[in-house]
């Protein structure tokens, strides 16, 4: 069966909007040629002139700031506000200053980001936890995204949807801000301690953007893989993902009940040195279960006691047709169904171009794999070949609704589009 016949292409493109930012940290940085200890820091100096200016000056210099700004974050004073209180080192030196002068320096300390400016890629999708109001047949979705901005800088943002009983799927409109979560926990030197953050509930949730908070993950929040995972009844959704430092990766967990409050956790063990791990959606014979790829080329399956430790696991799947060549690596959590687990894969082939496969694990042992495509499920198109990097199509994640599965892919790192593939047709193209 060739691609044209079962894959609905939704020509539904979400293309990065550079129009969307948050206000970051700014730290002034210094020249190691220009460095003297016994000088004031740059921070010092930049406090030193705003103190300079007279009162009048300063109130009219900071509402020159609100009325460039306003409209384009929300909570600006208290944002200043915030920042000041992030600054203290820098007044150390100085004697007490009015409010104004303290919110117009933490405007001097913060800078706008466009957090997708360069890219919108690599999507995930579960089924949002309200499902008021839906009609019938039809189901509200969560999508994440990674976005990218300047510096190659990635972010975890999120859309929201409605997959009609056709199969037809539409996005809701994106909200003008942006902002990213409040910090409740402070940063420490140790390595592998838990980090919660939290939005407001009154934001829309494509408002709310994850932006690397930790040293490890300073150079980017990548790829997350969500998955709805069950056990005793409860509900909660992870998301495994990358952090990358600018030097190093590591795999993490994001974890949330609503998408409002996240906790986010390094991952231990050999197993989550390596990215693109996977969570199945409930435990196997009462132990937590991933798909991970610990030697850049194969698939394994990781069984673990501990939600939080993940070490060698056993080899499952291995490059065997020409389009896979390269390498092999999971697309996302595992998606049960009568005939088996369904685990979208992605190949590399000549010209390391990416293409989207699949294979079915039995459903009580899935280190037996049943069947497997011969043949990509999504390959690039002539219109799909041109973006950052080219030839490349990619997801994080797919999502049964009914009879079909939806996957949302990534064009070339740049944009993201939507397909639709009945399971029956889907399951008839993997050979055993």
């Amino acid at each position: 069966m060739s691609q044209a016949t079962f894959l609905n292409r939704q020509a539904l493109f979400l293309r990065p909007d550079s129009t969307r930012v948050v206000v970051r940290p700014f730290k002034p940085a210094v020249e190691p040629r220009d460095f003297n200890p016994t000088d004031k820091s740059r921070a010092n100096h930049i406090v030193d002139r705003v103190l300079a200016l007279d009162s009048e000056t300063a109130e009219s210099l900071l509402a020159d700031v609100l009325e460039n700004f306003d409209g384009r974050h929300r909570n600006l004073l208290a944002t200043f506000e915030n920042r000041a209180g992030e600054m203290e080192e820098a007044f150390a030196a100085h004697v007490a200053f009015s409010k104004v002068q303290r919110q117009l320096i933490g405007a001097y300390f913060l800078h706008e980001y466009s957090f997708e400016a360069s890219a919108l890629f690599n999507p995930s999708i579960v089924m949002h936890p309200d499902q008021s109001g839906v009609p019938q047949g039809s189901q509200r979705f969560i999508l994440s995204l990674r976005a990218v901005g300047e510096g190659h800088v990635s972010s975890l943002t999120f859309r929201t949807g409605l997959i009609a009983a056709d199969g037809s799927v539409e996005i809701e409109p994106t909200a003008r801000l942006a902002s990213t979560p409040t910090l409740h926990t402070r940063i420490s030197e140790h390595l592998g301690e838990p980090i919660d953050v939290s939005f407001s509930s009154q934001q829309h949730i494509s408002e709310r953007v994850i932006f690397p908070i930790t040293p490890a993950q300073s150079n980017g929040i990548e790829d997350a893989r969500f998955v709805e995972f069950h056990d005793d009844g409860q509900s909660t959704f992870y998301a495994t993902y990358t952090a990358y430092s600018g030097k190093a990766i590591r795999s993490e967990l994001l974890e949330t009940s609503d998408f409002i409050s996240f906790r986010m956790t390094p991952l231990k063990g050999t197993a989550a040195r390596n990215k693109g791990m996977a969570l199945f959606p409930r435990k196997i014979d009462d132990r937590y279960a991933m798909i991970g790829r610990q030697d850049n080329e194969n698939l394994y399956l990781i069984y673990s006691d501990d939600l939080y430790t993940w070490e060698e696991g056993q080899l499952i799947l291995r490059p065997k047709f020409p389009w896979e060549f390269v390498q092999m690596g999971n697309c996302g959590s595992p998606i049960e169904l009568d005939e088996g687990w369904l685990l979208l894969t992605h190949g590399v082939g000549p010209v390391r171009r990416y293409a989207i496969g699949a294979a079915l694990l039995d459903k009580k042992d899935p280190s037996k794999v049943l069947a497997r495509s011969k043949e990509p499920l999504v390959r690039p198109e002539p219109s799909e070949r041109e973006g950052y990097v080219p030839n490349v199509v990619y997801t994080c994640g797919a999502m049964r609704h009914n009879d079909q599965i939806v996957l949302p892919y990534a064009v070339c790192d740049t944009f993201s589009n939507f397909s639709t593939i009945k399971i029956s047709d889907l399951l008839k193209t993997l050979d055993g």
